[in-house]
Order: C-alpha cells, then structure tokens, then sequence
C-alpha cells in the first residue's frame, strides 16, 4: 500500500468509517488454516479421494461414516479448535487487540473462533455476538437474537458470525451440504429482499462503509455472492472503496504464475473498488497500529 492508501484507511478507522471482515489468515499462528485441519481430518479418518485439503468435502465424508451425524462432528471439529487455545493478546500488534482498540461499531467475521469478542472485552468493551441465522431451526437458537432495541456502538460493538460460531456447533457452515445451504439461502433471501441473514444491524455497516478483509479468501463463493448482491443494491455515489490484505493466490516458486494470478485477481476485483494487496495480517495491523499512533 502506498502513502495515500493507507492514509485513508488509518483516517477511516480512526473516524469508525471502517466495517472489518475477518477471514482465516486473521487466527495464523493459533489455528490451523481451511487445508491444514482438512490433510489431519483427512488423514485420521482414512479419507479415500484425492482433495485431501478441501474441508467442506472432507468433512462431508466424516459425517457420512458417522451415519449423517453433522453436528456429532461438528462438536467435535469446535472441541479441537477451540482446544487449540487463544491468541497472544499481550503482543501489542496483535490483529484483533489492533481492530478492538479502534472506534468501529461493527465486526464481521466468516471465523468459527470467539477471539474477537475476547479481544474487544480485553479492551474494556461490552461486545454482543451474533451468529447469522442461515439453517433450518435458527430461529430457536438463541445465539441468532439479537438483544431487545440493540444498536452497534464503539462501547457496545457488534460481533456478528456469517458462518456460525465453535461455541454454537450446529451454526458452524463446514460440510459440504452446509455450504450449499448457506447459498441457497442466501439467493432466497436476496430474491425476497429480506434481511433475515444481513439485518439492519448489520446492513449500514456491509453496504455504506468500506469494508476491511484481513486473511479471507477473496475466491470464496459465498463471500462473492453476498457481496456482489449487496454491491447491486448501491447507487453509484453511495458505493465506497473498499481494502483486501492476503496472502499471495499460489504457493512455491512459479513467479510467472504468482503474477498471473495476482494480477487476475487484482483486476477482477477492482471492479468491486476492492484494492487487494499482499501480505500477512500480522505485518499489515503492525504497521497500521504504528500509522494509528502517528496519526
């Protein structure tokens, strides 16, 4: 990022005109990546095919030997995540401490993990967490309510999980079927212009603000079709732009290849005023919690 990127975004955070969207790569170093827990699932449970390292698909094949069982699986991916304990919040570029230490209201995450609500209360605010309510039966869960006359605030910050919560297992979106469930859903509600899984306490902060994507995989079909379906809805002048830290598309020591991606990648979302740029999420919010501080 040049000078003149990043002093609109600092600008933009420190005004709270900054919604952040959290995506895998913002828990490396605690958790394991989508592909790292897939190869050890794959590998305990003597998975047969050769995409080792897609978790829907893996997954979808532990529930079928449990005889359909997903949320005896479910329970049991949340208890190893969550076993894997928390982030160092003592480290004072700590990604989430960075984000919770900010004047923003609300908090988007396609993360099972809890490490930005523990993150926000660390910093001596009073978080709500939300799980989005795309299954069947959610409107019994509690975890999908919201509190009675709720509005996001910098003190009372919303947490709100697209892809459900570890504490919540059944809310979890991790097998195949689950997935598909998540989109099909999502069309539905598009297509009756209901906000039953973007809310209105969600809405303004997805739609009217520029919206920060720290480790989350830009690829990602769901996130595509939310986020193309909710860009459709904006007159021109309300549509903002918007920043995406990643890790680079392909690994190892293709550089031509790298170059092809990143600059297809680059281009197609451009189009979308997304600004991708390559990194780590770590080196990203040490440098962001450095310019916060000069600002």
């Amino acid at each position: 990022m040049d000078d003149r990127e990043w002093d609109r975004l600092v600008e933009q955070i420190k005004q709270g005109d900054c919604t952040p969207f959290l995506g895998a790569g913002a828990c490396s170093g605690t958790l394991p990546l989508a592909a790292e827990l897939s190869r050890e699932w794959a590998e305990l449970h003597d998975y047969p095919f050769t995409d080792n390292a897609n978790l829907a698909e893996v997954i979808q094949y532990v529930v079928a030997r449990t005889e359909g069982d997903a949320v005896f699986v479910k329970r049991k991916v949340a208890a190893e995540l969550k076993a894997r304990g928390l982030p160092n919040f003592s480290r004072p570029h700590q990604p989430h401490l960075v984000l919770a230490k900010q004047p923003i209201s609300v908090f988007l995450t396609t993360n099972y993990d809890d490490f930005m609500t523990k993150a926000l209360s660390n910093a001596r605010k009073d978080p709500v967490t939300v799980v989005c309510p795309w299954y069947l039966g959610a409107e019994d869960d509690e975890a999908t309510h919201f509190p009675k006359n709720y509005i996001p605030s910098v003190e009372r910050p919303l947490v709100y999980h697209l892809h459900g919560s570890f504490e919540h297992p059944p809310s979890m979106v991790l097998t195949q079927e689950d997935y598909l469930e998540f989109l099909i859903t999502l069309a539905k509600d598009r297509g009756m212009g209901s906000n039953r899984l973007v809310p209105k306490q969600v809405l303004p902060a997805m739609t009217r603000k520029p919206l920060l994507f720290l480790g989350y995989g830009l690829r990602d079909m769901s996130f595509r079709m939310l986020f193309r379906g909710l860009y459709s809805t904006l007159a021109e002048v309300q549509r903002r732009r918007h920043v995406s830290i990643q890790l680079t598309p392909v690994r190892g020591g293709d550089r031509a290849a790298r170059r092809r991606a990143e600059d297809y990648l680059r281009y197609h979302y451009d189009q979308l005023r997304i600004s991708v740029h390559w990194g780590t999420v770590d080196r990203f919010c040490a440098e962001l919690a450095q310019r916060l501080e000069l600002a």
